[in-house]
């Protein structure tokens, strides 16, 4: 089923809760429609297309001139199964959150620390998710979009989608020129080896969890720091960590022992951006109607009737602070629209 609307208030569907509007909305909730839409596209040749997802990862900054387009495809879908793993296919407009949940009731292992994560399935390659010490790449067998100049689906396999820190082929060549329409998972059913190697999960003992302590673990982490965006706009994580070369981080270290760094490689460490925001003095700031969450400065909140430009504006007050403290450059993770 296709739905169509045409100066379409987009406060609901970002969790930001920005009040603006799309020229144009188009709405689908099965495979097949994928054609009926991008014939309904074609007669819109002269507007920009934007894929929106669950809206967790967006900041509208003024109205959308252009065409909106959702899938809703939900569902689970299993193709394969051996003793020891399991590949399913997941339409990508099914909340990711409730796919997690499917994973663990049925004692799947991958994604458990990707748990309470906003957004929906075909925004999980595209961003390439990630959590505590987990990527949505580690899980991921495969990607089904449609090509706009192709006018056909495509499949390309993990290797393929160039994965890396918050980046994917959809936000690079294939970026503007796709839909996702479903994402196959490759899960394990047995022998699973769980990854407590990130923050909080480290005081867990391996030998007393199992997939459901971590997801709860994982829940109640999440819960106890990030606001609920029903009651406060916000995107979630706002700034990515910043992946440093090991000497200019060795540098850095001198000057600040307390530093929270995690090793990427012999020669590539990551700072914890929310770190370096609280030490600069922003968690809990507040300014007119947006602000830096008070229990989690990685997080920028909308108090209520924001606009995206305000938004924007207290990010770049951060990035040039951060830059001014430690020099190092944030760069967001939520995408400007």
């Amino acid at each position: 089923m296709i739905h169509k609307e045409n100066n379409y208030s987009l406060k609901s569907l970002n969790t930001f809760g920005i009040d603006a509007k799309t020229k144009h909305y188009i709405a689908f909730d099965q495979m097949d429609d994928i054609f009926e839409v991008d014939k309904l596209l074609s007669e819109l040749t002269d507007k920009q297309r934007l894929v929106l997802g669950g809206g967790s990862n967006i900041l509208f900054t003024k109205d959308f001139e252009g065409v909106v387009v959702q899938s809703k495809i939900d569902f689970i879908q299993k193709i394969s199964e051996t003793e020891e793993r399991v590949v399913v296919e997941v339409g990508s407009g099914m909340v990711w959150d409730d796919f997690v949940s499917y994973c663990v009731n049925n004692n799947w292992g991958g994604t458990e620390n990707l748990s309470a994560i906003p957004g929906v399935i075909g925004a999980a390659p595209v961003q390439n998710i990630g959590a505590y010490g987990v990527e949505a790449k580690d899980v991921i067998r495969s990607v089904k979009y449609w090509d706009f100049a192709k006018k056909q689906v495509v499949e390309i396999d993990n290797e393929s989608c160039h994965f890396g820190y918050r980046d994917s082929i959809f936000k690079n060549e294939l970026k503007g020129k796709t839909i996702v329409l479903s994402v196959l998972f490759d899960l394990s059913k047995k022998d699973h080896k769980l990854n407590l190697s990130y923050g909080a999960l480290k005081d867990l003992n391996e030998s007393d969890v199992d997939l459901r302590t971590i997801r709860e673990k994982v829940v109640e982490i999440r819960d106890s720091k990030l606001p609920d965006p029903v009651k406060i706009g916000n995107g979630g994580s706002f700034f990515k960590n910043p992946i440093l070369e090991k000497d200019f981080t060795d540098q850095l270290l001198q000057e600040f022992p307390e530093m929270v760094t995690y090793k990427v490689s012999d020669t590539k460490v990551k700072v914890a951006a929310g770190w370096l925001i609280e030490q600069a003095g922003w968690k809990g700031y507040s300014e007119n109607h947006v602000g830096v969450h008070d229990k989690q400065s990685l997080v920028l909140v909308n108090h209520g009737g924001a606009k995206g430009e305000e938004i924007v504006s207290l990010s770049q007050k951060i990035i040039n602070d951060i830059y001014d403290k430690f020099k190092i450059t944030l760069h967001p993770e939520v995408i400007f629209i």
